[in-house]
């Protein structure tokens, strides 16, 4: 019943050394480390780390950032490990899968991704259809509210932080606080998905 560390940069030249300091003082017997961005199929050293895990083992993050590529790998991952009896636990988030507020947050995760699913040729549709009968003007699309609500419910019930939850939705942090604000006045409209913090 090892704890295990896994940290992430995405290219050679950045610091592992914050995220190793992390794991190593919250007990990781032993830390797999690799240099490459997330969205490669195959990283060296988490290959290494999935064959070295064994049931009742936890895998320890700084973040789920350095752990998953996206929303839909790492509730995949998540149902892989729990059938494996494998634990998750993100620092930065709080997140313990072996606890109920962990569990739920990650239920909440898996909650949202499956009405975008469900919702996405709904929304797709609806846009085209406003496209249409505004004319095509071009320009940068505008982020979809459904993805800015599903983004605040888990911001303000969850723990998670600001960061992470705009990762996770894949919107910017100024949308996300630009929307936050709307709702705060009682108002609720689309803003671009481009603005830059």
């Amino acid at each position: 019943m090892a704890r295990v560390g896994y940290a992430r940069v995405s290219s050679r030249d950045q610091n592992l050394d914050s995220q190793i300091d992390m794991l190593t003082a919250t007990g990781c017997e032993k830390i797999f480390e690799d240099k490459i961005s997330g969205v490669k199929e195959s990283r060296p050293e988490w290959d290494r780390l999935l064959e070295f895990l064994r049931p009742g083992d936890t895998i320890v993050v700084a973040e789920l950032s350095r752990m998953t590529r996206s929303l839909m790998h790492l509730l995949s991952l998540v149902k892989k490990f729990e059938r494996q009896g494998i634990e998750i636990v993100s620092l930065r988030e709080h997140i313990d899968s072996s606890t109920a507020t962990g569990r739920a947050f990650l239920s909440i995760l898996g909650a949202i991704n499956q009405m975008e699913r469900e919702l996405k040729s709904e929304r797709a549709a609806a846009g085209r259809a406003s496209a249409k009968a505004r004319g095509r003007t071009g320009g940068r699309p505008r982020t979809d509210l459904s993805k800015l609500e599903n983004a605040r419910v888990l911001y303000e019930n969850s723990g998670a932080s600001s960061a992470n939850v705009c990762t996770t939705f894949g919107i910017s942090r100024r949308t996300f606080f630009n929307y936050l604000a709307e709702c705060r006045k009682g108002k609720e409209i689309p803003v671009s998905p481009h603005q830059s913090v």
